[in-house]
């Protein structure tokens, strides 16, 4: 069984939504930093950094990092189809290649401008709050950026990487939910909008987004 530290709202959905495409038994622990009970003090124990999502691996190895657990379930669990079989493409279908190039792009340009946001005072001494405004504005300009040029890149349909949904879908479905990606997109990237409200209702992961973001 895995065991997935994750708290609602969060990237964790992300990792619910592919252990439902992978028909994995798992049990979720709640754990965030921002509610420092027993359950982030058992996620401390396992992963130092204390972030989610977190997975523990039925041989009791710990995974960190969005991206690498989805790359992991997918090669774990090759039929949930999680991502491309090969590089071989197919029609508008995504290699393996690019999937993963997909989901290093979130990670590095999308998920890390959300901690700035959030957390401006660690990237300025001092930090007053008229400065934490300046950067939250400029990183949230250049967020929404980032998800214009991906929506520009991964342009596949019905879904992201092809015919099928995948780990660069469920990725981007959780990561858009946050700093006002979605109005953004609606306007200024409306296809890719809708795809994201169809990766959501998706009849295998649709209960996950419904829990996470009623």
């Amino acid at each position: 069984m895995y065991t997935l530290y994750g708290a609602q709202g969060s990237g964790s959905a992300a990792i619910e939504a592919a252990l439902a495409l992978c028909d994995a038994r798992s049990k979720l622990v709640k754990a965030a930093s921002w509610e420092p009970d027993a359950g982030f003090e058992a996620l401390l124990r396992v992963n130092p950094l204390g972030l989610v999502p977190t997975l523990v691996l039925p041989d009791g190895s710990v995974l960190t990092e969005s991206a690498a657990i989805l790359m992991h379930l997918a090669d774990a669990h090759p039929a949930s189809g999680l991502l491309p079989a090969s590089d071989a493409a197919s029609g508008p279908q995504i290699a393996r290649s690019q999937a993963m190039r997909g989901l290093v792009y979130i990670a590095a340009h999308c998920y890390a401008a959300i901690g700035i946001i959030d957390y401006p005072e660690r990237w300025c001494t001092p930090c007053d709050d008229a400065t934490k405004e300046r950067i939250r504005a400029g990183t949230r300009a250049r967020l929404h950026r980032h998800w214009e040029i991906f929506a520009d890149m991964f342009a596949g349909r019905p879904y992201l990487s092809g015919d099928d949904l995948g780990a660069l879908d469920l990725l981007a479905a959780v990561v858009s939910r946050w700093s006002g990606t979605r109005a953004h997109v609606e306007k200024a990237r409306p296809a890719f909008h809708a795809t994201l409200k169809r990766i959501e209702s998706h009849p295998r992961v649709a209960a996950v987004f419904a829990r996470h973001w009623p």
